[in-house]
């Protein structure tokens, strides 16, 4: 294919994938936030293929088979470690785009570590919203605009819906 269309399609699949991502921002129960950010992951995997991102093909499919896992209650030390160790090594073998490339694979750790240890909804919405920062220059890097955009917004909603949570709390 011609990487024009390509770039076009990817978007348009990467615009689909951002409304996921911008539900797990709004709603306010842990379990629903994942099972957006599974979706989110799994269908960033066939846009990545467009881009011709094999980092950001590896680095999603780990990504949507742990929050499968986080949905279902299964992340257990053990697999925390395996995701991290395999994102690095898989991420690492498969990256052709230099620095670029290595973004997905920080974002992956960070969130995998926050989907182990953090149990709240305040601490599970901040750590979306620096995974979205990361995010959002990784796919300005890689022309997925849309992607951009809808990070963008997201972390916008998250910020927005973050400091609701909290104003709500404190009443």
């Amino acid at each position: 294919m011609d990487l024009p269309i390509n770039i076009i399609i990817g978007n348009v699949i990467s615009l689909i994938a951002g409304i996921f991502i911008i539900l797990s921002m709004w709603v306010n129960d842990e379990k629903q936030a994942y099972k957006y950010q599974f979706w989110n992951a799994f269908i960033l995997i066939i846009s990545s293929v467009f881009f011709f991102s094999w980092t950001g093909v590896t680095t999603m499919a780990i990504a949507a088979s742990r929050n499968a896992m986080v949905y279902y209650d299964r992340l257990s030390n053990y697999w925390t470690v395996f995701f991290i160790v395999i994102s690095v090594v898989l991420g690492l073998w498969v990256n052709t785009m230099g620095f670029v490339g290595v973004l997905p694979i920080v974002a992956i750790v960070q969130i995998t570590l926050c989907n182990y240890y953090l149990k709240s909804i305040k601490t599970i919405k901040t750590s979306f919203i620096v995974n979205s920062a990361i995010y959002i220059v990784y796919f300005l890097a890689i022309y997925d605009f849309s992607s951009a955009t809808i990070e963008s917004v997201t972390a916008l909603i998250g910020l927005i819906s973050l400091t609701r949570l909290i104003k709500s709390e404190n009443k």
